[in-house]
């Protein structure tokens, strides 16, 4: 009888079981259904654009999500947060698909040959930060959607063919701080509200149908515009008196008074009226503020020192080879990092150096840091980027507060995918190509979403813009200097390969490149040479970081450990390129080239360390390593 009424009561709850099941497996599904959708989207963007130099090849659609592919980046949810295709030769139109996008932050596809109207369907992005159209073909109205974004900061639809109004809606977004609809076909009045007015007659240049107070011309129908009378003060009215030397005086004394109290506000008030809209104190004649490039800024020298409170210690973010970084303010309130270059002191060179800063601001990719503007005067040469709200690798694995977690091993993963991708375009989509020459941790920095940008690109040709020689200073950090650089001086796209194996070290271990500290354990001092004595005994877990407390996957930390090594070759002919190194990490080739080494460096060792018994397949002994040989194996 018992087991009658538990088999019924079994039954009855069986349903129920049933539906928590089923939405415990859809809880755990929805991401990917999300991100099937998000991949979906891009991939009908893809089909409906031409892309001549396969920009978009890695968009594959029978992948789970998007986050693998290039130019996509994801946040921890695996919820697509940005989109980069500017300057990628595109054409073709955008899809309303995109408005499935729902976390996107950053729609960035400048500088293309896009076609059509922008679909209002963009105007369910509510999560837009950043919306950049500029350089491209675009026609038609622009979209009234777009009013709905009430997160965006950054709105750039220059120098396309829009047509039609400015829709009243955009004044809605009241987060707006930069507004360029400039060079377009843009008709009828601007919006005359507060939030339009704090932008630049420029931001409306080159679009003639357009009127109103901000563009300077009167619109059809309403009065020309006039400037404001100046301002007269008022004269004293007295009560009647008689007429007497006293109240004569008295008239005489109060009017002077008046006029003395009132000329500072005239003074004041004539000055306002006169000053640029983008003041610069104390600029000389010759180095009047101008835009390079699109939105390069030459800031002036008191405008920086303002930003960083003259330069002050407790703003120094960091000291490198090429100088200090400072923290800096802008007046619109924008945080900004400053780097001050430290060997730039003596007169002479500024066409060079300019020519040289305005070819780093054009190496644009999402795991690179954006120039944003610079400073040059006879005697300064300054940087002046955005700020990196988490600092550098280096620092969050071995300067981070007690109470501030570690990176766990996830991003750590996609922070070393993210600096290869920068490093690849910098060396194979850059013309020139750009080669880093100071590739270590503490130059990948990490932004609010802890994606990886690599940062200090292309400071070492910038500084040697007066060098008369043919091979120039080794620059660098012991440690990461690549053995060919460090004997010759000359260095190659593989000098930076070598130092990002010794960053990918650096990930996996926490540790330092070179660390006296590591001799107190009778240890090697190079981290390369350590974990190759460590790799000789077998002890990998004493490879990884403490900090991530065993919360890791060793066969993936394996494979960053054989990537590093293949990176650390002392031949650099034998090193990967970055190109190639991206695809190993994504899984494509490591497993094939990993044992075609193995197979190359037994027959070395063969014919290399034929007398020594003891040689192992991984690490030469110490006594046949060449004073510079800092590489992994030969």
């Amino acid at each position: 009888m018992g087991r009658v009424k538990l088999w019924r009561s079994m039954e009855k709850r069986v349903p129920l079981i049933c539906l928590v099941l089923m939405i415990l497996v859809i809880a755990a599904f929805l991401p990917l259904i999300s991100a099937n959708q998000e991949g979906d989207a891009l991939h009908t963007l893809r089909s409906n654009l031409e892309d001549p130099y396969n920009v978009l090849q890695s968009w594959d659609r029978t992948l789970v999500n998007p986050c693998t592919w290039f130019h996509v980046t994801c946040n921890n949810e695996n919820s697509v947060i940005r989109v980069d295709l500017g300057n990628a030769a595109l054409s073709g139109e955008l899809v309303p698909d995109l408005g499935q996008l729902k976390n996107l932050q950053y729609l960035e596809l400048y500088s293309n040959n896009i076609s059509g109207q922008i679909p209002s369907a963009l105007g369910n992005l509510t999560n837009l930060v950043s919306l950049d159209l500029y350089l491209n073909s675009f026609t038609g109205p622009i979209p009234d959607s777009l009013g709905k974004l009430t997160k965006l900061r950054f709105l750039r639809l220059n120098n396309n063919s829009f047509s039609g109004p400015i829709p009243m809606s955009l004044t809605n977004i009241t987060a707006l701080q930069v507004l360029d609809l400039s060079n377009n076909r843009l008709a009828g009045p601007v919006p005359d509200t507060g939030s339009f007015s704090l932008f630049t007659p420029i931001s409306f240049a080159n679009n003639l149908d357009l009127c109103g107070p901000v563009t300077g011309k009167p619109c059809p129908g309403s009065p020309p515009f006039s400037p404001p009378p100046p301002f007269v003060p008022p004269t004293p009215v007295s009560p009647p008196v008689e007429n007497s030397p006293t109240a004569a005086i008295a008239a005489g004394v109060a009017a002077g008074a008046a006029l003395l109290f009132a000329a500072p506000a005239v003074g004041f008030a004539y000055w306002r009226r006169r000053k640029p809209q983008d003041f610069f104190f104390d600029v000389p004649a010759e180095e009047d503020p101008e835009v390079h490039l699109g939105q390069l800024k030459r800031f002036s020298l008191r405008e920086l020192q303002v930003a960083t409170d003259s330069f002050s210690n407790k703003n120094i973010l960091g000291r490198g080879g090429f100088g200090k970084v400072y923290k800096g303010r802008l007046t619109d309130g924008t945080l900004v990092a400053v780097k001050r270059l430290k060997e730039d002191r003596t007169p002479g060179g500024e066409l060079q150096f300019q020519t040289e800063v305005e070819m780093i601001s054009m190496a644009v990719h999402r795991n690179l840091l954006r120039l944003r503007g610079f400073c040059m005067t006879p005697t300064e040469r300054l940087l002046v980027y955005p700020y990196m709200a988490n600092g550098s690798v280096a620092s969050c694995l071995r300067e981070r507060p007690p109470a501030e977690q570690p990176i766990d091993w996830p991003t750590r993963k996609r922070i070393s995918l993210g600096s290869a991708r920068g490093l690849s375009y910098l060396h194979d989509h850059c013309d020139p190509k750009i080669i880093h020459r100071d590739v270590k941790a503490a130059n990948i920095l990490l932004d609010e979403e802890y994606e990886a940008v690599v940062g200090d690109f292309g400071l070492a040709k910038l500084m040697d813009y007066k060098d008369t020689h043919v091979t120039t200073a080794v620059r660098g950090t012991i440690g990461h200097i690549a053995p060919e650089y460090l004997s010759t001086g000359k260095s190659s796209e593989k000098t930076d390969v070598f130092g990002y194996g010794i960053m990918l070290l650096e990930l996996i271990t926490g540790q330092r490149a070179f660390d006296l500290a590591r001799l107190a354990n009778d240890d090697d001092v190079m981290l390369l040479d350590w974990v190759k004595s460590l790799l000789k005994e077998k002890k990998l877990e004493m490879l990884v970081d403490p900090d991530l407390q065993n919360n890791y996957v060793e066969s993936e930390v394996e494979q960053l450990i054989q990537v590093a090594l293949l990176c650390t070759q002392s031949s650099p002919m034998e090193r990967p390129k970055m190109s190639e190194v991206v695809r190993m990490l994504e899984g494509d080739g490591l497993a094939e080239r990993w044992e075609e080494w193995q197979k190359v460096e037994v027959i070395r060792q063969e014919l290399e360390l034929a007398p020594p018994p003891n040689s192992e397949w991984m690490v030469h002994s110490t006594e046949n390593l060449h004073p510079f040989e800092l590489s992994g194996p030969r």
